[in-house]
C-alpha cells in the first residue's frame, strides 16, 4: 500500500527531476516572461483581479485559512467558490494543499516536513515540488491526511481535475481578450502567485523577526505579507496556527484578516476565530 512517505531531500540530478511538473514550470516560466511584451492596462487589471481571486481568496482564506485550520466558518457554496479560486493558482488540488501544509504543521523544520529551508532555500522555495515526491493527483493517497474533505465528494473531484477550472478561465480569456490576455491572465499571474506562495515556505523560515518561540524556524516578514495578502506573519501563524488572523498588531497588515471582516460584517463568513494574546506584544526579536 502507498503511503504519505517523511520527505527526505532527494539530489539534484537528471533521473529525480519530476519532468511532468518541470516542464509546466518552465513553459510558465517562459511564457509569463513572453507577457511583458504584451502589455495593456486591460491585461494588467485582469490579472490583478484575478490574482486576489486566486491568491487572496484562493490560497490565503480558502486553503490556508479555512480548509486547513478551519479559522473560520461559512457556507457550503462559499467554501466550494474559494476552493475553485485556489485550483486558479496551479498549486494542486485542495485535498493535496490541505494535506501537505497540515503535515507542515505537525513536523514543521524536522525531518518529514516537505519544504524546511534546513535542507536548503532552493529546496524550500521550488526543489521540493521539482524533486520531491510527486502526490498532487493522488487523492486517495492525500485524502488519507485531509479525512474532512476526502469525505467530501465535491473535493474529491475537484483535487483529481484541478486543472479543469484553470483550463477553463484560459479559455474564457482568449475569446474575450485574445492570447495577450491569456499571457497576463494566465502565465504572468500564476508565476507570481507561485512564487508568493513559495516565499512563504522559504523566506519566512529563514529571515524576519520572531515574537513567540515556537518549535520551529518560522518568522515575520513584512514584506512577504505585502505579495501574499498577509501570510507573511508566519511566526504569528505557527504560534497560533487556528487564528483567522495572523497580523496580531495594528501594524502588521493583513488584507486577508480584513477582507475576513468585511465578510463577516455582510453576514458571509462567521465565528472567526482569533488568536488571544495578552496585550501589550512581546516584542520581536530579529532574525
Amino acid at each position: 500500500m502507498t503511503t504519505l512517505r517523511a520527505a527526505v531531500k532527494s539530489a539534484y540530478t537528471l533521473s529525480n527531476i519530476n519532468w511532468v511538473t518541470a516542464g509546466f514550470m518552465v513553459a510558465f516560466h517562459l511564457l509569463a516572461v513572453a507577457a511583458l511584451w504584451f502589455f495593456s492596462w486591460q491585461n494588467l487589471i485582469v490579472a490583478l483581479v484575478l490574482h486576489w481571486m486566486s491568491v487572496g481568496f484562493g490560497i490565503s482564506l480558502g486553503y490556508h485559512r479555512l480548509h486547513t485550520h478551519r479559522g473560520f466558518k461559512t457556507s457550503r457554496a462559499f467554501e466550494y467558490f474559494l476552493a475553485i479560486c485556489g485550483t486558479l493558482t496551479l498549486e494542486g488540488g485542495p485535498i493535496f494543499w490541505v494535506a501537505t501544509h497540515r503535515k507542515h504543521h505537525q513536523l514543521s523544520d524536522q525531518d518529514g516536513d516537505p519544504h524546511s529551508p534546513r535542507e536548503g532555500g532552493f529546496w524550500a522555495h521550488v526543489g521540493w515540488i521539482l524533486f520531491g515526491d510527486t502526490h498532487h493527483n493522488n487523492t486517495e493517497l492525500m485524502g488519507r491526511y485531509a479525512p474532512d474533505l476526502n469525505r467530501d465528494r465535491f473535493y474529491r473531484w475537484l483535487n483529481s481535475y484541478h486543472w479543469v477550472p484553470l483550463t477553463t478561465l484560459g479559455v474564457i480569456l482568449l475569446v474575450a481578450g485574445g492570447w495577450s490576455m491569456v499571457l497576463w491572465g494566465i502565465f504572468l499571474r500564476v508565476v507570481v502567485g507561485l512564487h508568493g506562495t513559495w516565499l512563504v515556505n522559504s523566506a519566512t523560515h529563514m529571515w524576519g523577526t520572531r515574537r513567540f518561540e515556537t518549535r520551529d524556524d518560522s518568522r515575520n516578514s513584512w514584506w512577504v505579507a505585502l505579495l501574499t495578502f498577509g501570510e507573511g506573519w508566519h511566526n504569528n501563524h505557527h504560534a497560533h496556527p487556528v487564528s483567522a488572523r495572523h497580523g496580531l498588531a495594528w501594524y502588521e497588515f493583513d488584507i486577508s484578516w480584513i477582507t475576513l471582516k468585511f465578510f463577516s460584517a455582510i453576514g458571509v463568513v462567521s465565528d472567526l476565530k482569533v488568536a488571544k494574546v495578552r496585550e501589550p506584544l512581546p516584542a520581536e526579536e530579529a532574525a
